[in-house]
C-alpha cells in the first residue's frame, strides 16, 4: 500500500507547490529590496555629511593636544592627563574612594605616579579655590598637570586687594 501511494506521487508536486514557490519568490523580493535601502540610506546620509562645515574639535580635545605639546613622556599621554586630572580633582573634593578607583585606572595604563603625587601637591598649596575666585577647580588642576613644580600661589585679583584693606595698626580695632 505505502508503495503504490509513493509510486503516483510527483516529486515536483510535492516539493515545490505553487503557493510556496510564490512565497519564496515574495521573500526573496523583499529581502533583495531590504537588502538595498540600508546602502542607499547611507549615500544620501554621506550627501548630507558633505554639505555640514566640519566640527570644531572639542575642549577637552584641545587642551589634551596641548598637554602632549608641553609635556613629554608618559605624563603626557591623553589618557595619562585625563585620568590624572580627574583623581586629582576628586582628591581636591575629598572624594577619595573615587579617587582611588581612578588611581587603579591610571596605574593599569602605565602612567607615572610621581606626576600624579607632583601635581596633587601643586593643586594642595594653591588650594581650593573660593567662590568669588575666578579660577576653578579644573584650571587650577590643569595647570599643576601641565607643571607642578611652579604653582601659583597668589590668587589672580583677591591678593592685592585683600593686603590693601589690611588694618595698619594691629589691635586698634573696636570690639
Amino acid at each position: 500500500m505505502m508503495q503504490t501511494r509513493a509510486a503516483n506521487t510527483n516529486p515536483s508536486q510535492v516539493m515545490s507547490p505553487t503557493g510556496l514557490r510564490r512565497l519564496a519568490f515574495l521573500v526573496l523580493a523583499v529581502f533583495i529590496a531590504g537588502a538595498g535601502s540600508p546602502g542607499f540610506a547611507q549615500t544620501s546620509g554621506d550627501a548630507k555629511t558633505k554639505d555640514q562645515p566640519k566640527a570644531e574639535p572639542s575642549k577637552e580635545a584641545t587642551h589634551l593636544a596641548e598637554v602632549a605639546r608641553q609635556l613629554q613622556g608618559p605624563a603626557g599621554q591623553p589618557e595619562c592627563a585625563h585620568i590624572g586630572e580627574n583623581a586629582i580633582s576628586l582628591m581636591m573634593r575629598n572624594d577619595v574612594d573615587t579617587a582611588l578607583r581612578h588611581m587603579d585606572l591610571y596605574d593599569r595604563f602605565g602612567c607615572p605616579g610621581a606626576h600624579i603625587q607632583a601635581s596633587f601637591r601643586c593643586a594642595l598649596l594653591i588650594g581650593t579655590p573660593a567662590a568669588k575666585d575666578t579660577r576653578s577647580l579644573e584650571e587650577i588642576v590643569r595647570a599643576c598637570w601641565i607643571n607642578p613644580a611652579a604653582p601659583s600661589l597668589t590668587p589672580p585679583a583677591a591678593a592685592a586687594p585683600a593686603a590693601a584693606q589690611a588694618p595698619a595698626t594691629p589691635g586698634t580695632g573696636a570690639h
